[in-house]
């Protein structure tokens, strides 16, 4: 499957993007958040989209979404590459983005 720019809300990164479905009271969504942004201002041409899983039913379905937070990483072209819920590990983040950029 692939998003673009109108479905995700936000510009693909020129390299890779980093999207994350999150809801209001997730306290895991917020580690998340810090994790991704540090991860996408690391390496260049990666983008952080943050979206709002309670806001967005349509994609979250679409996407079968049923957690959060879930975190997508596409490539250029908006593929969904590689895909994970929970709080990921900065190491997995670089790795996952490794094999695409």
């Amino acid at each position: 499957m692939r998003l673009d720019a109108a479905e995700l809300g936000a510009e693909l990164g020129e390299r890779a993007t980093l999207v994350q479905f999150s809801s209001a009271f997730c306290q895991p969504c917020r580690a998340t958040r810090r994790t991704l942004a540090e991860v996408a201002a690391m390496v260049e041409g990666v983008a952080h989209v943050e979206i709002d899983a309670e806001a967005r039913l349509e994609l979250v379905r679409a996407l079968g979404v049923s957690a959060t937070p879930t975190v997508l990483v596409l490539d250029a072209s908006g593929r969904v590459a590689r895909r994970a819920a929970g709080q990921p590990r900065k190491a997995h983040v670089i790795a996952a983005l490794g094999a695409l950029v």
